[in-house]
């Protein structure tokens, strides 16, 4: 959630032409970490689970992209407390994901 907050600052200051383009897409990249972890652990066993861990990795990756190119961009003039939380979360979910695979 603290990603979530934080993208949400930093895309608050892209450009207004961006609202529906990279600010768009990064803001729904974060928030689709948290949900996407709740509902797998909502579901029922440790396949679904980690299946919906896969899915929370594949947008934290693709948020990872979109804050380079922001970077890039001249967008965000400092993006490493957003990049240090994205290697954060990344650590945390390859290192749940490890743990339920072992008790398969």
């Amino acid at each position: 959630m603290a990603l979530v907050e934080l993208v949400y600052a930093i895309t608050s200051t892209f450009p207004k032409d961006e609202q529906f383009g990279l600010t768009s897409q990064m803001r729904r990249a974060a928030v689709s970490v948290p949900a996407n972890i709740a509902e797998g652990a909502a579901r029922n066993g440790t396949k679904e689970l980690l299946h919906f861990l896969g899915i929370a990795s594949g947008s934290l990756s693709e948020l990872d992209t979109h804050l380079e190119l922001s970077s890039r961009l001249k967008f965000v003039a400092d993006a490493s407390d957003v990049q240090n939380k994205i290697d954060q979360v990344s650590a945390l979910i390859m290192a749940l994901s490890k743990s339920l695979r072992q008790k398969l």
